[in-house]
């Protein structure tokens, strides 16, 4: 199926979707939601992952409130402003408390088109360590010196919190929220999405060497800044080649996220 097939051009026509750029964006948001669920990444209900809307600054697209990331396609997104306020006519709710973190992160850095909120348990069981992610493989080396740290706060996100987040957070794309869970800040959603699964797989690999109880050897400092410069490449946003695979591996497994 053509990826502005039938179904993207017919709900192209209701009026809160405005361009094909903007289905384009829900199609691939929806996927990300969706290979969540693939990955057993999902909460329930809970958490939630942003993108901007192309085209339109201060409006984003995020998951209907009640519905699993299981359920979530490109036409049932909620279109919302940087206040959490629903743009156009919907028949969903959003979670105003959740869209804090996303909006904070999205006013900060303009250049961040998608928000990756997990409570994926490995980040959370690095996370309440208190060295953190270690340098133990190359997923790990991919953040090394550019992994950011948040401290928890509770449940609800104060206005201050946020500008906290924000700072910790800085230019960085990838952060651990302790005691809480993982945030990833890709300039595409593409980008987004392979940086959590690098950050999900460090930190898994770091939890199973730890089970073993037996000493860890780490790579040297050199090493470790060579590696990262290696895996950082030229800084060009990742993830261009391995979304299509992405894609054809859900097509087979879920293809609703089209429609």
């Amino acid at each position: 199926m053509d990826r502005l097939s039938t179904p993207g051009q017919a709900a192209l026509a209701r009026s809160a979707i405005t361009t094909p750029a903007e289905w384009q964006t829900r199609v691939d948001l929806a996927a990300c939601y969706q290979l969540c669920a693939l990955y057993g990444w999902d909460d329930g209900i809970y958490t939630h992952i942003s993108a901007a809307v192309p085209g339109e600054p201060g409006h984003y697209l995020i998951n209907p409130f009640g519905m699993r990331f299981n359920e979530v396609k490109a036409s049932n997104l909620v279109k919302v402003d940087s206040d959490g306020q629903i743009v156009g006519p919907s028949q969903y709710t959003v979670n105003q408390s959740g869209f804090r973190l996303h909006a904070a992160v999205h006013k900060a850095r303009p250049d961040v088109a998608c928000v990756m909120h997990l409570h994926n348990l490995s980040g959370i069981a690095v996370g309440v360590q208190e060295t953190g992610l270690q340098p133990l493989s190359p997923y790990a080396l991919r953040f090394y010196g550019e992994l950011a740290y948040h401290d928890y706060e509770g449940i609800a996100m104060t206005e201050d919190e946020q500008q906290r987040l924000t700072q910790n957070l800085g230019n960085r794309h990838a952060m651990l929220l302790r005691n809480h869970g993982s945030l990833t800040a890709g300039r595409t959603i593409a980008e987004a999405f392979v940086l959590m699964e690098t950050l999900d797989r460090a930190c898994d690999v770091q939890l199973r060497a730890q089970a073993a109880v037996v000493p860890l050897r780490q790579p040297s400092e050199a090493v470790c800044l060579k590696a990262h410069l290696q895996l950082v490449g030229d800084g060009s946003p990742e993830g261009a080649l391995e979304w299509p695979s992405l894609l054809r591996r859900l097509d087979a497994a879920s293809p609703q996220y089209r429609t």
